[in-house]
């Protein structure tokens, strides 16, 4: 899906539960399956500073989501973002894990010397690439999947899919669209 305009019909909101999150649209969009709704945009998210989403990601309230490849290279025009504690569990009802969680926090300037602002993203990835894999394989056998060539590295993308979620806390109201100098 394109990231331009990303809007639900009129009535309609998105609040998935971090289960949701993992299951039904990260592991079917890294295994390939499509998502119904295909709400989600896939974003290179890190040329963009965080008040330069609206309208790129989808937007609930205070939130935007999108995909966007999981990379260590976290720089964007005028900051970076930095992980923010330890990764946590994505759990079921069942609690049975089957995802992972990692905070990272946006900072204006360069590293390390950076000033933390209130952008707060979430970023969910799959537990593991076996089962990815084996998912991949299996899906790219119907005719309506590409046929997957498992020989030059085509796990890529799979292993590093991830779904982000950005948070702007309430108490800071100039970054929704302007830099803070």
């Amino acid at each position: 899906m394109s990231g331009s305009n990303v809007n639900l019909p009129p009535g309609f909101r998105f609040y998935p539960t971090e289960e949701e999150l993992v299951v039904h649209f990260l592991h079917r969009k890294a295994t390939l399956l499509p998502c119904h709704p295909d709400v989600i945009p896939d974003l290179d998210l890190y040329p963009y500073d965080p008040w330069q989403l609206d309208g790129k990601a989808l937007a609930e309230g205070k939130q935007w989501y999108f995909y966007s490849r999981r990379t260590q290279n976290r720089i964007t025009e005028n900051g970076y973002w930095k992980g923010i504690g330890f990764e946590e569990p994505v759990l079921t009802n069942s609690n049975i894990r089957v995802g992972m969680k990692k905070y990272l926090g946006f900072y204006v300037g360069e590293a390390p010397a950076g000033m933390k602002t209130s952008w707060i993203m979430e970023e969910y990835r799959l537990l593991s690439s076996d089962s990815c894999s084996s998912s991949m394989r299996r899906s790219s056998k119907t005719k309506t999947h590409p046929k997957i060539d498992h020989s030059k590295g085509s796990f890529a993308k799979c292993t590093s899919e991830a779904l982000m979620k950005m948070v702007m806390e309430q108490n800071c109201h100039a970054w929704t669209k302007f830099s803070c100098h």
